[in-house]
This record gives C-alpha cells, sequence and structure tokens, in this order.
C-alpha cells in the first residue's frame, strides 16, 4: 500500500460514463413510474409531485429530466412504442415482414385492449395534438409516419417475397389499417362493452390479407 505523498494526494473521480448510466437509468425509472401513474389516473390526473415521489427523486431532480408534464407524457409514449416495437421482431431481433408483421399489428390490439389507460392517453393526446402549437404535436406526426412506414414496408417486402399481389397498394393499406386500429380504439373507449377491438381487427386483417395474399 501506498502511504506517501502521492497516495495521499491521489483523488477518486467519478467515471463520465459512469454518471451518464446513472442519470439515463433514472430517467428510465422515471417514465416507468409516470406510465404507470397516467395508466391509473389519466392526464389530468396525474401529479408530477406524486411521479417524483414514487420514483424517489425530487421534484425539481424530475424537471431537469422533463421541462412539463407534456413533455414528460409524449416521452412515456415514446416508450411505450418502444415496446410495441419490440412485439415486431422475431425471436433473433429480425425485424418482422410480410404475414407475420401484419398478424402483429393484430396481436398489438389485443394488448392494448388489456390496458385501457394508456390507450385513453394515446388516444386524448393524439386528438389535442393536432395544432401545431401543441407539446406532443411532433409526437404524434412522427408515430404516425412511423408506423405507416412499418406497415408499407412490410407488405412491400410481403410482395417482394411472393406472398402478396403485386398489384396492391402498400401506402394505402397502411393507411386504412391504421385508421381502422385508431377508429375502434375511440369506439372501444366510449362504448367497451359493445366492441371488442381486438376481435374486429383481428377479423378486419384476415379479410385484408385474404384480398392481398398470391393467388
Amino acid at each position: 500500500m501506498d502511504t506517501g505523498e502521492k497516495g495521499r494526494n491521489m483523488t477518486v473521480r467519478p467515471r463520465k460514463g459512469g454518471s451518464y448510466a446513472v442519470g439515463r437509468a433514472r430517467r428510465t425509472r422515471i417514465l416507468h413510474v409516470a406510465m404507470e401513474e397516467f395508466a391509473e389516473n389519466g392526464y389530468r390526473g396525474a401529479s408530477l409531485a406524486r411521479i417524483a415521489e414514487r420514483a424517489e427523486i425530487s421534484q425539481p431532480g424530475l424537471l431537469h429530466h422533463f421541462r412539463t408534464k407534456e413533455e414528460l407524457l409524449a416521452a412515456t409514449l415514446d416508450l411505450r412504442d418502444d415496446m410495441d416495437v419490440e412485439r415486431f421482431t422475431d425471436a433473433d431481433g429480425a425485424r418482422l415482414t410480410g404475414i407475420p408483421a401484419m398478424e402483429a399489428l393484430a396481436d398489438l390490439v389485443e394488448r392494448n385492449q388489456r390496458i385501457p389507460g394508456l390507450v385513453q392517453l394515446f388516444t386524448v393526446l393524439s386528438a389535442e395534438s393536432v395544432t401545431v402549437d401543441h407539446p406532443a404535436h411532433a409526437w404524434a406526426h412522427n408515430r404516425y409516419r412511423r408506423i405507416r412506414a412499418f406497415i408499407a414496408d412490410g407488405i412491400r417486402t410481403g410482395i417482394a417475397s411472393g406472398e402478396f399481389r403485386a398489384d396492391i397498394d402498400p401506402e394505402a393499406h397502411a393507411f386504412r389499417l391504421v385508421a381502422m386500429m385508431d377508429g375502434l380504439q375511440q369506439q372501444w373507449l366510449v362504448d367497451a362493452d359493445a366492441v371488442d377491438m381486438a376481435a374486429v381487427f383481428r377479423t378486419y386483417l384476415h379479410e385484408t390479407l385474404d384480398a392481398m395474399r398470391a393467388r
């Protein structure tokens, strides 16, 4: 052991990488806690103070990562989207395409039926964000483009592999499938007893796939 002058003057400094990892882990924890809070209490009923308490962080510490509740909600929904993306990959992590990608959409709708709180938040925020000055406008704009691109790319790959007819329009089908998903979600939220959105969407999807298949 070195007990000389050099040893006494040495200072242990935290590594930048470690500090970054701690900050990233704290941000991820906040998002997961916020997801639970928004799902339980809705957007208007959710409290930044309560989210901070549940995440075991001060409210100023929370605001260091997310400046407003709107920003936190948008980040929470981005996290949900990232979790959904995982459902569109196979066991090896490769992106699903063709018919498996379309079937994954039905699985997603079925999962959403089990989390009405987050579905309600998504629906309300999507409606509110149509104005360009809304904090979540860019999020909604980019999300719709991403999901339509995923569906269209999956259909194009299915055409190339011979699963689907060569004369179908991938972008048009992407628009219709997203419209059906969102429309069913809204009807289900208003009248869940009358609308089984997972069953209705799966039936619609299979009818669409039957029409798209190469003969």
